[in-house]
C-alpha cells in the first residue's frame, strides 16, 4: 500500500463527502489529486519515506476566484479531516515539508515548481526550468477535476519540452556525456585521481539518464529517483538501467572506459535511429553539433552547444 494509494482513498472517502456536503455550490469548479514532492507522489515510497512528509492527505485546487472566495472555509474543513487512515497515522510534517498537502491556487502551486502561474509561453521559459521541477509539477494523480483547469495545464506540460528545447537539451547532452565518460574518466583513472574518477563517472551517468528521458520524451526527476525511474522508460530505459549500474559495481577502473564507450555507442545508435545525427563518428562530442544544428529557433540553434 503505497502513499498515493492511500491518499486517494483517503480523499474519496473522506475528503469527496466535505466537499459535497460542505461547498455544494463548488463541487464542480474543485480538482483534487496528490501532486508534487515527496517520494510518493512518484509511487516510490516504502518504509524509510514514512518518517517524515507522508500519510494520509491530498492536494485541493483552486482558481484565483474561488480560492478568494472559499479557501478559509475549506483550510478549516480540511483540517478537520482525520487525521488517521487505515491504520496510517496522522502526517509527520518536517521544517521543509509544509504545503505539501492542502488547499492551494492552481496559479500559485504551478509557481511554485516552474516559476510559471500556467504553462511557459516560449522557448527561453522551457529552458529556464529545471527538469526535476517539471516532472516534479506533473508526476502523481489527479483524482477529481470536474472543471479541468488543473488539468488543463498539467496536460500540456505532460506533452513535454517544445521540439527545439528538446533538441537543445539533447545536443548538450551530448556534449558532456562525451567530456565525462570517453574523456576525462580514462585520463582521471590514469591519474589516479580517486575524486575525479568518481565526480566523472557520476556526472556521467547523470547526464547518460537525462539523455534518455529526453529520449523517451519525459521529465528526469530529483536525483533521488533518477535511476529508479529509469527503469520503467519504454524506450531503452532498462538497458540502460543495468549498463550503468555495471558502470557503478565494476570495481577494476581500468574497465570503466569500455563500458562508457558501449553506453555512448548505444546512444548514438539511438540518435541515428531518430535521424538526429548521420555522423560515423564514435565519439559523441561530434554528434551535438549536428542535432543542434536541427532546431528551427535561429537564437537557441546559435546559443553555445554545451548549453542546455
Amino acid at each position: 500500500m503505497n502513499g498515493l494509494t492511500i491518499s486517494e482513498r483517503y480523499f474519496h472517502e473522506h475528503g469527496l463527502p466535505m466537499i459535497l456536503e460542505r461547498f455544494p455550490l463548488h463541487t464542480d469548479r474543485i480538482a483534487c489529486g496528490l501532486v508534487g514532492d515527496g517520494s510518493e507522489c512518484f509511487g516510490f515510497d516504502d518504509e524509510i519515506s514514512r518518517d517524515h512528509d507522508w500519510g494520509p492527505g491530498f492536494c485541493v485546487w483552486l482558481t484565483r476566484d474561488d480560492y478568494d472566495d472559499i479557501a478559509e472555509e475549506l483550510i478549516q474543513k480540511y483540517e478537520q479531516l482525520p487525521s488517521t487512515f487505515m491504520g496510517f497515522g496522522s502526517r509527520r510534517q518536517s521544517e521543509w515539508g509544509n504545503d505539501r498537502v492542502g488547499v492551494f491556487e492552481i496559479g500559485n502551486f504551478y509557481s511554485r515548481y516552474i516559476g510559471y502561474k500556467s504553462v511557459p509561453q516560449n522557448n527561453e521559459e522551457w529552458m529556464i526550468v529545471p527538469e526535476s521541477a517539471l516532472a516534479a509539477a506533473t508526476n502523481g494523480k489527479v483524482f477529481y477535476d470536474p472543471l479541468g483547469e488543473f488539468s488543463s495545464i498539467r496536460n500540456r506540460l505532460l506533452q513535454f519540452y517544445p521540439d527545439d528545447v528538446r533538441l537543445k537539451k539533447m545536443a548538450a547532452r551530448c556534449m558532456t556525456i562525451a567530456q565525462s565518460g570517453q574523456y576525462n574518466l580514462g585520463r582521471c583513472i590514469k591519474r589516479e585521481d580517486q575524486f575525479a574518477i568518481r565526480y566523472a563517472e557520476t556526472k556521467f551517468c547523470i547526464d547518460v539518464i537525462s539523455l534518455i528521458f529526453l529520449l523517451n520524451r519525459r521529465y528526469t526527476p530529483f536525483y533521488k529517483w533518477m535511476s529508479r525511474s529509469l527503469i520503467e522508460l519504454p524506450r531503452l530505459g532498462k538497458e540502460f538501467f543495468e549498463k550503468i549500474g555495471l558502470l557503478i559495481r565494476t570495481a577494476d577502473s581500468r574497465l570503466k572506459p569500455e563500458i562508457a564507450e558501449e553506453i555512448c555507442s548505444m546512444i548514438i545508435a539511438e540518435l541515428k535511429a531518430e535521424d538526429l545525427t548521420d555522423s560515423s563518428s564514435t565519439f559523441l562530442l561530434d554528434h551535438g553539433p549536428i542535432i543542434q544544428s536541427k532546431i528551427k529557433d535561429e537564437k537557441l540553434r546559435k546559443r553555445n552547444v554545451w548549453i542546455g
